[in-house]
């Protein structure tokens, strides 16, 4: 893990931008601000260096960060109905800042925070309190995580976290890629997803069903370009102005559940760079860029709408409110604990 010393520079906007580097040219900028993954800059086929994050043209934009690029989300990733829950029989309100729901941590969630930064030998450890009353929600929450880059071009993200009294967690990470390195859309992108089923949505983008992918738009088991699907006469399609869905991921025969296992991959044929994503968790949001139109990026344009996607690894969203609520509940004297792993390589063809 991490090949190279870690390096750190400091900026005008005040956070610290650490560099994790390994053998093959790959490097990752993550920020103390929000512990935002900043850049991803990786080799092609060809190996020419690109960057395969979406960002903001200067750390300033990560200040407010409306479009969550590359944050740590948390207390609560994605959206709960109503900003409300009820918790050992305590109605709780937290923020409401998506209309009347509650989204990624509310009006100053994590990804927002300045997060205390250890560099360590073999990895990037970042540690946050969250006191209770934040956005609305009970208990003192200690958090902690930690970047790990490897020679394999895997980047590993664990989660872990402990309260002194019982509070919803969802945490996750909102990098939004692109893998040919920003220069098209990503319509061309091969997705595959392992899952049979996704929630459907409501106008707020609440779940209200579990649905087969099967003979429809959001049939992604077998690799399949996610261009053409968002153009498909689908009424979740049109909802959302793209996919901004949570699938149901698999927990294969003789695989523990809780245990990390492959979930998706996406390949860009041009620049030959695939990713592949492994976690430890039930949900898997794929979210294809729809509100990216007009956000200023690295680039002489603004973004459009699909320029980045999201695969963020989570539970389910508003899941404290359905039957598996205490599934996403952190109790004093337990720890949560989630593995993501995001690992970017170059394939000689198509999947």
């Amino acid at each position: 893990m991490n090949q190279f010393p870690i390096t750190s520079t400091k900026t005008d906007s005040g956070e610290t931008l650490y560099t994790l580097q390994n053998s093959h040219e790959m490097r990752v900028v993550i920020s103390n601000r929000g512990a935002a993954m900043i850049s991803w800059h990786a080799p092609d086929r060809y190996d020419r260096i690109a960057d395969v994050l979406l960002g903001y043209p200067d750390t300033q934009g990560y200040v407010t960060n409306p479009t969550y690029f590359g944050g740590l989300i948390g207390r609560w990733g994605n959206r709960i109905a109503d900003g409300h829950f009820t918790l050992d029989g305590a109605d709780f309100l937290v923020d409401q800042n998506n209309g009347s729901n509650h989204l990624h941590g509310g009006d100053a969630g994590f990804h927002l925070a300045m997060w205390q930064a250890y560099p360590e030998e073999d990895g990037l450890r970042f540690t946050l309190t969250s006191a209770e009353g934040e956005a609305g929600f009970p208990g003192n929450l200690q958090v902690e995580v930690r970047y790990q880059l490897a020679d394999n071009g895997s980047l590993t993200i664990d989660y872990q976290a402990i309260t002194d009294a019982p509070t919803p967690i969802n945490l996750t990470s909102h990098a939004y890629f692109n893998l040919n390195g920003g220069c098209s859309g990503i319509g061309d992108h091969l997705l595959s997803i392992d899952a049979d089923h996704f929630l459907k949505v409501d106008q707020k983008l609440i779940p209200i069903e579990r649905a087969e992918v099967a003979g429809s738009t959001f049939d992604f088991r077998q690799s399949a370009p996610i261009g053409p699907r968002l153009s498909w006469p689908d009424a979740q399609i049109a909802i959302a102005g793209g996919f901004d869905h949570c699938y149901c991921l698999h927990w294969r025969e003789g695989v523990e559940k809780g245990a990390l296992r492959d979930v998706a991959s996406v390949y860009d044929p041009g620049s030959g760079r695939s990713l592949t994503v492994a976690t430890t968790e039930t949900g898997l949001q794929f979210y294809s860029g729809n509100y990216l139109g007009g956000v200023k990026g690295r680039g002489p344009k603004p973004y459009a709408a699909h320029d980045g996607f999201c695969l963020e690894a989570q539970a389910f969203p508003n899941q404290i409110n359905g039957p598996d609520a205490e599934a996403v509940i952190l109790r004093p004297g337990q720890t949560y604990r989630q593995t993501t792993v995001y690992r970017l390589q170059v394939r000689d063809c198509a999947m």
